[in-house]
């Protein structure tokens, strides 16, 4: 199974020293979209799509705060589609998408893929698409799936996987391939754990931003700190399931390579040691 890591929304937020603990407070900091492209036996498929063309063509349906706060590149160049097309590939290749959670920076690029499958957890599509119970104002924009594309729904119920209880995202077809629960960000955030030879990549979305949270004496930037705990929808559950990342990087790092949608370094990492 090839796997490819892609970068798919660079953001751009000042204060670097409180976002990505080094440099000065008045350098802008760098934050991405880690998403991956997987080549499967059903096609390709995607685990977050981040940034799409329709939110570059009409940034101001993102938010304008969060454009502010945040200060995307919006690059069209980033984007899912496009890289998808610059590996050889069309876009009607995607036949999944698959979801750590619905926050406009993980589905934005849903309608470049309007005949592929999105896989989420079942909380997540009853808060942000049935609204039961109500999201959090402004929390998620509507539009990225405003064109009715067709859904997978997961719950809590699975196979073992470390520990933790994984549910194959694409069933028989592709067992390889699990949707991990790790509620906290979000009611349905999902975790993706993906076999890469006799190892697991596990994509862990927002379950955490900065790689040092899962080191045995956790820290993070002060920003970031602030931003965890403000976006939290229950941080009960996020403490909860980030003590049992670390502890699954701990005691089987050698066998799951953990990282999060938005940390440069965890990004980079990835790249270097790519599957």
């Amino acid at each position: 199974m090839k796997i490819h890591h892609l970068n798919t929304g660079t953001m751009c937020p000042m204060g670097r020293r409180l976002v990505n603990g080094t440099g000065s407070l008045f350098q802008r900091a760098r934050m991405v979209c880690h998403c991956l492209l997987i080549e499967t036996h059903d096609g390709l498929a995607l685990v977050d799509t981040g940034i799409g063309l329709g939110d570059i063509a009409t940034p101001d349906r993102l938010g304008k705060r969060w454009l502010r706060q945040t200060a995307p590149k919006l690059d069209p160049a980033e984007t899912a589609l496009q890289q998808v097309r610059a590996l050889g590939y069309s876009p009607a290749d995607v036949r999944h998408l698959l979801l750590t959670h619905l926050d406009r920076d993980h589905a934005g690029g849903v309608p470049d893929f309007p005949h592929a499958a999105i896989h989420v957890h079942r909380a997540e599509y009853d808060m942000a698409v049935l609204r039961k119970p109500a999201p959090p104002e402004g929390r998620y924009i509507t539009g990225q799936w405003s064109h009715g594309p067709s859904w997978s729904f997961y719950g809590e119920a699975g196979e073992d996987w470390f520990g933790f209880k994984g549910v194959r995202a694409l069933g028989d077809r592709e067992g390889d391939i699990l949707m991990i629960p790790l509620a906290g960000h979000t009611l349905g955030h999902c975790g993706i754990a993906v076999r890469s030879g006799d190892k697991w990549l596990l994509h862990a979305g927002d379950s955490y931003f900065h790689h040092a949270q899962l080191d045995a004496s956790p820290r993070a930037p002060l920003m970031l700190r602030y931003f965890q705990r403000k976006v939290d929808m229950d941080r009960k559950a996020r403490i909860a399931n980030q003590a049992r990342l670390r502890e699954l990087k701990l005691s089987h790092g050698g066998r799951v390579t953990i990282f999060n949608s938005h940390d440069p370094v965890d990004y980079e990492n990835c790249r270097c040691g790519a599957h």
